[in-house]
């Protein structure tokens, strides 16, 4: 089974438009999708209609919400903005597999390596995958 930890900007994007493609990840059964309460409070501080917040909650319904991870180190030679660091830290502390993000400005160069142990991927290259 896939453990798959979801950056805020996923869920943000599953949750704005009804019946987006990366809806499909709820959908497969070999994987635990997992997620931060950092994570899901970003994604609920960006969604601008009650009703893209209502879609975001019933999503979570069906997300492991982890503990934020510990401020240790990353792996080096991993750089990542502040704001991001605690999304690849609690990905790594929580035992993902993946970690599907679409922040290629900030996650772009380690795109397709594992850190940690998690491979990042964008969702439809996992998607891709299956």
């Amino acid at each position: 089974m896939h453990r798959v930890f979801l950056d805020a900007n996923v869920l943000f994007s599953a949750a704005y438009r009804e019946g987006a493609g990366l809806l499909n990840l709820w959908k497969l059964a070999d994987v635990e999708l997992v997620t931060s309460g950092y994570a899901a409070e970003e994604a609920r501080r960006n969604l601008d209609t009650q009703d893209r917040r209502a879609r975001l909650e019933r999503l979570l319904a069906a997300v492991a919400i982890v503990a934020e991870a510990p401020s240790t180190m990353l792996p080096t030679p991993v750089l990542l903005p502040n704001k991001d660091e605690p999304i690849l830290r609690a990905a790594i502390a929580t035992g993902a597999t993946h970690l599907l993000t679409g922040d290629l400005r900030d996650f772009g160069r380690l795109l397709g390596r594992r850190i940690g142990g998690v491979l990042v991927q964008t969702p439809s290259e996992f998607l891709r995958s299956r």
